[in-house]
């Protein structure tokens, strides 16, 4: 286990999988929960870390002195670059955002809830990491179910993220969500394992 005051749990898994869902049943547990998306939402409002290094490098980005993501997405649809040198700006101050919530929390155990997770190498920053997970075609329905969602972004989506069998292949502890109370049993379990392990080490 690291240095930090205690356990900190990595939860990540592909679009469509359950995992805010799952987030949430951790925080229903008394488990304090860190979400890379609001974190960011932070950083982009106006008086966040981002909004000024983000001003310098994209001026169009900005509108009423916060980061637009609907800005953001238009420079990137122009041009594929911009995405790498917004997550070059902006992935140092969410790992900042991130390690002063571990350091300040108090608990025996925390979730980060980064969709990420691997794709920007916090696994490496975390004591063990849960997947979320359900089959393809469940997945698949969930997504095509959302409002203004196709099949071809559904597919763009997934061609930015690692595969789910190698994210269940890293992982520590697999999650499957194909029920609310499945899933629920499975993050009780997995406290209650984490919490056996704390109190061994």
């Amino acid at each position: 286990m690291s240095k930090r005051k205690g356990w900190a749990l990595g939860l990540t898994g592909s679009i469509g999988m359950g995992k805010s869902t799952t987030a949430a049943m951790f925080r229903d547990e008394g488990l304090p929960v860190w979400d890379a998306d609001t974190a960011v939402h932070r950083l982009y409002a106006r008086g966040g870390a981002a909004v000024g290094p983000i001003a310098t490098a994209f001026p169009a980005a900005i509108r009423d002195d916060a980061v637009s993501r609907e800005a953001l997405k238009e420079l990137i649809a122009q041009d594929a670059t911009v995405l790498a040198e917004i997550e070059a700006l902006v992935h140092p101050l969410v790992l900042a955002d991130r390690n002063r919530f571990l350091a300040e929390t108090e608990t025996q155990i925390s979730v980060c809830d980064i969709p990420l997770l691997y794709e920007t190498g916090a696994d490496a920053t975390m004591d063990s990491v849960a997947v979320v997970t359900v089959p393809l075609e469940v997945q698949k329905q969930r997504v095509l179910a959302r409002p203004d969602m196709t099949e071809a972004h559904f597919q763009a989506i997934l061609a930015r993220q690692m595969p789910d069998a190698e994210k269940r292949r890293r992982a520590d502890h697999i999650i499957e969500t194909l029920t609310l109370e499945g899933a629920k049993a499975q993050v009780v379990a997995l406290i209650a394992e984490l919490r056996e392990r704390i109190a061994r080490a």
